[in-house]
């Protein structure tokens, strides 16, 4: 029979154009929204590079060139983050993993602890969001708890999880993560999968311990749970911070994906 003379065929073809045409409308949609997210983040990784500094034009003398070779201190700081503050005070610092595409603000707003779950640091609508330190905790926190979003581009927090490959953790042990007061490097000492569940996110809840025995506690049932023992143990006293994804929409579970590192300078 003749496809002019077959009306559910042709409904069905119909349905089947219209479906494919709404099918790459999404995707044309969620990749344009991708590519202005990344000239959103290139414009504020502008914001946060540090003035270049030149050596003065004036002549000097042998005398003076050698009282200038002595020894100065010197910022060790990687980013501008009084740059970054002054164009959103809700920014407190740069988080940057090597051997990954994470170089990303970190936001902070404990009145309105997820506000940038789904804003770009221009507090715009975005799918992506953008790093946030948890409310509950400010930067003297025994636990620092970064979150971000696991995306299927590898954006965000996308590649934390090239951290289940123990290799990947030896070839790339530490990341910075700078703040207005200093650059700190910190070394991961626990990988971990986890899911919603009462002990099913042993960091969750810990950003200050009572006391030595509740700080081993603590840290032992986050640990315990490490994919593989990177050779870290963590030692009372030493601040901790805790970088966390959300639900891995890639394999349409509720599980996290997070690393729990030790500060080592």
């Amino acid at each position: 029979m003749r496809m002019r003379n077959n009306p559910v065929l042709i409904f069905f073809c119909l349905l089947l154009s219209a479906a494919a045409v709404l099918s790459g409308a999404k995707i044309y949609s969620e990749l344009k929204e991708r590519q202005k997210e990344k000239k959103d983040f290139a414009s504020v990784a502008e914001i946060a590079k540090l003035p270049m500094t030149e050596a003065p034009a004036e002549s000097v003398t042998d005398t003076e060139t050698e009282t200038s070779a002595e020894p100065t201190e010197q910022s060790v700081a990687e980013h501008n983050i009084q740059a970054l503050i002054s164009e959103n005070a809700d920014c407190i610092g740069w988080l940057s993993i090597d051997g990954t595409s994470i170089s990303y603000p970190v936001m902070h707003t404990p009145p309105d602890p997820q506000k940038y779950l789904r804003r770009n640091f221009y507090g715009k609508y975005s799918q992506s969001g953008v790093p946030f330190l948890d409310g509950r905790c400010d930067l003297q926190s025994t636990n620092l708890i970064i979150y971000g979003h696991n995306m299927r581009d590898g954006s965000m927090f996308g590649q934390l999880v090239r951290y289940r490959d123990e290799a990947f953790c030896q070839a790339h042990p530490t990341f910075t993560f700078d703040t207005l007061y200093e650059t700190a490097t910190w070394q991961v000492a626990a990988v971990l999968d986890t899911a919603l569940g009462a002990d099913e996110l042993p960091y969750y809840t810990f950003f200050d311990a009572d006391n030595k025995l509740d700080w081993q506690r603590r840290v032992a049932a986050i640990t315990e749970k490490s994919l593989y023992d990177t050779g870290v143990t963590p030692a009372y006293g030493t601040q901790l911070l805790t970088l966390s994804t959300c639900g891995d929409t890639r394999i349409g579970t509720d599980a996290r994906f997070a690393l729990l590192a030790v500060r080592v300078g």
